[in-house]
């Protein structure tokens, strides 16, 4: 009786072990960039040749990655920024954490999108970059909390993270030139506006 309780006991602990156990598929670039996709928060890795300060210092410069067209401070802690493309997109938020070289977090306090019924979905979300330093490298990974797939400017949105972060915040920090959105000029918001036909 003793050694089916054991055997029972056994069974019961390798069943549990299986049940909890987990694994998301990650598709990693030739950059040593990845996407996660599942069923969480937007997350994007970059590793780059570059010190923690430098990935920290190019992040803060949302205008040399992500838009020329931002007006207000992006490096300032309780202050608050404005972003714009056309009418297509339009986004105030402001930078509500800093830890020197490792976290920046901005929170998102209005948002508008004209090509989707609820034009408020980031409203309430965050941009969360971590900074880590492994083996002589720098990762950043980047998690806009409350981006998930279920929302309906999700696969824009999507696209849109995947190219600022994985190319042109890697190219920032990288080489000292990003790719962002050039004001009052064609760039890749307006790629993506033309392929996702937002126009």
């Amino acid at each position: 009786m003793k050694q089916i309780i054991i055997l029972i006991s056994c069974l019961l602990a390798i069943m549990h072990t299986s049940y909890g156990q987990q694994t998301t598929t990650q598709p990693i670039d030739n950059n040593q960039n990845q996407i996660i996709m599942n069923n969480q928060d937007y997350t994007a890795n970059i590793v780059v040749e570059a010190s923690p300060a430098k990935a920290y210092n190019a992040i803060k410069n949302f205008r040399a990655w992500w838009s020329e067209e931002i007006d207000g401070p992006t490096d300032q802690l309780n202050e608050a920024f404005f972003y714009h493309y056309k009418d297509i997109h339009l986004c105030k938020m402001k930078l509500v954490e800093m830890v020197e070289n490792k976290r920046l977090v901005y929170q998102v306090l209005e948002n508008e999108f004209n090509f989707i019924s609820d034009k408020t979905e980031w409203v309430d979300t965050q941009l969360i970059f971590e900074i880590i330093e492994e083996s002589g490298k720098t990762k950043v990974r980047f998690t806009h909390k409350g981006l998930v797939p279920t929302y309906e400017c999700y696969e824009v949105c999507n696209d849109a993270w995947t190219g600022y972060i994985t190319s042109s915040l890697y190219k920032l920090i990288e080489t000292g030139k990003g790719e962002p959105n050039p004001k009052d000029k064609d760039g890749f918001n307006a790629e993506l506006a033309e392929k996702w036909h937002l126009n």
